[in-house]
């Protein structure tokens, strides 16, 4: 599923209860995390649920890995990887996720310690493109 599908997707749902199974869906379908990379060197910091995300340097692109305790969380890792997974450091640092959350409804809709816990994703994110060589 590519960022226009996702937004398509979420369009077709009235009304915020729908959304939210729709996320903890796209949580359910999310590719296994190995239990070694569930340890501390992997665990991003400033979730309130314990979110692990592992990045996978590709000579064109990064791609990510990451699971949570948290079904709802699960889901926001599928939307975050929609957006960034298989891109390369370049376009991952010019991607305008503020604007693409917004079509989404995510910015409103979650409670502010999920919105940090989801910013601190992204931000672990881009800290890895701009150390990608």
């Amino acid at each position: 599923m590519d960022i226009d599908e996702l937004i398509e997707n979420f369009s077709f749902f009235e009304n915020w209860e729908e959304k939210y199974q729709y996320v903890i869906d796209l949580g359910r379908r999310l590719e296994p995390l190995d239990e070694a990379f569930k340890t501390e060197q992997w665990l991003v910091k400033g979730c309130q649920s314990q979110v692990w995300l592992v990045p996978q340097f590709k000579p064109d692109c990064i791609h990510f890995c990451g699971d949570s305790d948290a079904l709802l969380v699960k889901g926001i890792i599928a939307i975050v990887f929609t957006i960034y997974n298989d891109k390369s450091a370049d376009e991952i640092k010019k991607v305008d996720v503020q604007k693409i959350f917004a079509k989404l409804g995510l910015e409103e809709n979650l409670t502010p310690s999920r919105r940090n816990g989801m910013m601190s994703m992204i931000e672990k994110i881009k800290q890895y493109a701009q150390n990608a060589k």
